[in-house]
């Protein structure tokens, strides 16, 4: 039996859920050793129920049998994953004896083949609507139960849980029972994974991944150890909660689509923050601040879950702001704040002024599919930066009071916003409404700007989601070769202030949330100061209000060049070039003018030649040079000749130049081959894809669009990585006529796959390149089709603004 696509949870579905049935515990068998495409699965669920129809998940293969207190369910009954059943007040007990399909999407149980040495890995992703593909269960996060897992694997596996694992025999693991878990925290990670423990302050502590990275996380294990410890440490002291869960194991597995997710007891990131290359400092503060995100989630998410998925924000919105606070207080990452403001802050932005934007809270999720739409920047980094602002307007007794309160009234259940706020008013918050209403359950940001004739700061709120918000936040002026600050409160829609003719930085340190835009004025100082400004918050505020201005077409993308070109040469931190400088490449670039290229790719030089030799800025400046690179041959004496003193061609700087060459068709399909089997790592397989699909040839845009349909099926990073290499510059020619294959064949894609690969496909292969007003034409067209898939949708909304505000810079500011 192979059941069709599912139905997606509505919310009144899951309230009936609720309101019928109590979880006692979900008791789970798997078979992981007999077969490397499927896996069978026997599921004993024990409930109470009211009495009364309901329903349980489940998407198999097949099913061999079903019983309910012993009786026998007819297998037929399932539909779209959904199995229903007619209940009695009582207790009762579901057995369902399935047989599961090994995932290679990410989600459910991934099976993955690591390259390097054809070993096979498993871990479990069950978030959403995954968990019903791996065991039979009640799929909602208000219906929590204990679990205890028992898993049959092969020999030389290892396996580990949300519970401690024992292995009383070859091949046989015993996991322990856990506390109450929501199903979309529950995991499994299996495979010939290598293992490092540890222990801090009777917490059992775990690392592990692939066998073929085994090196890279011995070099890792002592930093990550370090950070664990610290971050418990400071957790344990804001929350007055110990840790509850047992061993606290950090998985790190192969092809995992987010970048961490915290199921208690196990939590398992991506295997890409496990670095085999040399990394700077800015991929380390990226990793420190996800450890401490997932850790927060052990208490915020964790111990109390929303009862729904509109309250989701809570979990991550806090996370983000409890993960980059106690990193920088309490590692060695005490610039977590800067990368934050760097690395989200416009991705956050950006959602809050597309047309898909949604409240932090309330967001109207009705069903489980409409709630993953807007698990987005809106959720983490305006969420997180609204609950830093309540935190600077309660003070860190009130609001930790709170939160201990909520926790604790809460412990191992659900709750909601409402639940969270009336903890903090009984704290002493004070009446929040004001405020909930304001920052959380209105959509939009407002733009702030300086109107210098008039002598005012003015506030504009977005004109389809007014408010009446107050801002208290800084301005900084330069003068004499320095800046100062002056604290400003923007209660109405105009303040005043006085800065004559100086360049001026609103909210340079992020106490707000808005949209900052600089004057004119501003903009061709900062040319001149740019270069000068040592403060690293004042720089990365500087570079998200130019960033700003381009999304509202507000500066001419050769001034934005112009700052880059300033700013480089001299570049002190390599948080601009990791961030900054992509959106610069793919943003910029192509509305620039023809010499944009060549402009960085000198200014590049300029700073790899000043640098220190084995400098992480003299690292990055090397990056920026290869992608800014216009000439073969340079490009071929970096593969194959002699580095820069202080630098390393290791797998990732050698794929960096290879696919640099594809791009600029100075290579070819063998030698990309040869490359792959040379180094068959993860990397190498991933980035060969993004190679082959670089080439500008009509085989290689063939080559990257089987894997679009579903022609050849690859795992999720080939996938994404075979839609970013597809849409080049210059290449127009050939990719062309797949603009229109591209709206023609996306909405058939969900038979190809589902969830979030879905959307992160059809995203990688949108043709942004494509900009005219027919493809923004075309693209409304496919939104406006009945039917389409919600996940598609949103992404082509998102697209589609995306497209419109580039033609809206291209009109302004049309190049030569």
């Amino acid at each position: 039996m192979v059941t069709s696509h599912s139905q997606s949870l509505q919310h009144t579905e899951a309230q009936e859920r609720h309101r019928l049935l109590r979880v006692t515990s979900y008791d789970v068998r798997l078979d992981l050793a007999s077969d490397d495409a499927t896996f069978e699965s026997v599921t004993t669920v024990r409930f109470t129920s009211e009495g009364g129809p309901t329903f349980v998940d489940l998407k198999p293969v097949s099913v061999s049998s079903i019983t309910l207190d012993g009786r026998p369910v007819d297998r037929d009954l399932l539909d779209r994953g959904r199995l229903p059943l007619d209940t009695t007040p009582g207790e009762h007990e579901l057995v369902v004896d399935a047989v599961m399909r090994f995932r290679n999407d990410g989600e459910g149980l991934h099976r993955s083949v690591d390259p390097a040495d054809g070993k096979h890995y498993v871990y479990g992703m069950s978030f959403m609507d995954a968990a019903p593909s791996i065991f039979a269960c009640f799929d909602q996060p208000d219906l929590k139960a204990p679990y205890t897992f028992h898993v049959r694997a092969p020999v030389d596996w290892v396996v580990l849980g949300n519970g401690a694992a024992t292995n009383p025999e070859p091949g046989v693991w015993e996991l322990a029972t856990t506390q109450p878990l929501s199903t979309y925290f529950v995991t499994l990670v299996a495979g010939p994974y290598h293992l490092i423990r540890d222990e801090h302050d009777g917490i059992p502590l775990g690392l592990s991944a692939r066998a073929s990275i085994a090196g890279d996380l011995e070099k890792d294990a002592d930093e990550l150890f370090t950070m664990t410890r610290q971050c418990f440490d400071e957790f344990h002291r804001l929350f007055s909660i110990r840790y509850p869960f047992g061993d606290y194991h950090q998985a790190f597995v192969p092809e995992f689509n987010a970048g961490a997710m915290e199921n208690p007891g196990c939590v398992t990131f991506r295997d890409p923050l496990v670095f085999s290359s040399r990394v700077t400092r800015g991929a380390r503060v990226n990793r420190a601040t996800t450890v401490a995100h997932e850790m927060a989630h052990q208490w915020f998410g964790n111990i109390v879950t929303p009862a729904w998925w509109d309250d989701l924000w809570l979990n991550e919105s806090f996370a983000e702001y409890m993960g980059n606070r106690v990193t920088a207080d309490v590692t060695e990452y005490d610039d977590a704040w800067v990368h934050q403001a760097y690395a989200r802050r416009q991705w956050g932005l950006n959602a809050d002024q597309r047309p898909s934007t949604h409240p932090v809270a309330g967001n109207g999720a009705v069903d489980a599919t409409a709630a993953l739409q807007d698990f987005d920047g809106i959720s983490y980094a305006k969420g997180s930066s609204i609950l830093k602002q309540l935190n600077a307007r309660l003070g860190d007794e009130v609001f930790f009071a709170g939160v201990i309160d909520h926790l604790t009234t809460h412990r191992f259940g659900n709750a909601t916003m409402h639940d969270l706020f009336t903890s903090w008013e009984k704290a002493g918050a004070g009446d929040l409404s004001g405020f909930t209403s304001s920052w959380l359950r209105t959509a939009g940001p407002d733009t702030v700007t300086l109107d210098r004739a008039a002598g005012v700061l003015r506030r504009t709120p977005p004109a389809d989601h007014p408010a009446d918000r107050s801002h208290r936040l800084r301005i900084a002026t330069a003068g004499g070769g320095t800046w100062s600050s002056t604290e400003v409160t923007l209660a109405g829609p105009e303040t005043p202030v006085s800065v004559g003719d100086a360049p001026v930085v609103i909210d340079p340190y992020e106490d707000s949330w808005g949209v900052f835009l600089p004057d004119t004025t501003t903009v061709q100082g900062l040319k001149t100061l740019l270069p000068s400004i040592t403060d690293s918050a004042l720089l990365a505020s500087t570079w998200n209000a130019v960033r700003s201005a381009f999304h509202q077409a507000a500066i001419d993308p050769t001034d934005v060049i112009d700052l880059l070109e300033a700013r480089l040469p001299i570049e002190d931190t390599e948080f601009t070039a990791r961030h900054t400088l992509p959106w610069v490449f793919s943003t910029v670039v192509p509305l620039a003018g023809a010499d944009a290229l060549g402009r960085i790719h000198v200014a590049a030089l300029a700073r790899l030649h000043a640098a220190d030799a084995g400098s992480e800025l003299q690292l990055a400046a090397f990056r920026t040079a290869i992608t800014a690179s216009t000439s073969p041959d340079e490009l071929r004496a970096w593969l194959t000749g002699d580095l820069p003193a202080g630098l390393e061609r290791d797998v990732d700087l050698r794929w960096r130049i290879l696919v640099r060459l594809a791009a600029l068709g100075a290579t070819d399909a063998a030698e990309l081959d040869a490359a792959l089997a040379e180094e068959p790592t993860g990397v190498s397989r991933v980035e060969h894809t993004r190679a082959r699909a670089s080439l500008p040839t009509a085989e290689a845009k063939e080559f990257a669009w089987a894997r679009f349909t579903g022609e050849v099926d690859v795992a999720n990073y080939e996938l994404v990585a075979a839609g970013l290499g597809m849409w080049r510059g210059g290449q127009d020619e050939l990719t062309a006529p797949y603009v229109a294959r591209y709206f023609d064949e996306l909405p058939a894609t969900v038979s190809a796959r589902s969830g979030w690969v879905l959307a992160e496909a059809a995203e990688a292969f949108f043709p942004i390149g494509a900009l005219s007003e027919d493809t923004v034409a075309r693209t409304r067209a496919v939104v406006a089709q009945p039917g389409l898939d919600p996940s598609l949708r949103r992404r082509l909304v998102d697209q589609a603004d995306e497209l419109e505000r580039r033609l809206a810079v291209r009109t302004a500011y049309p190049q030569a």
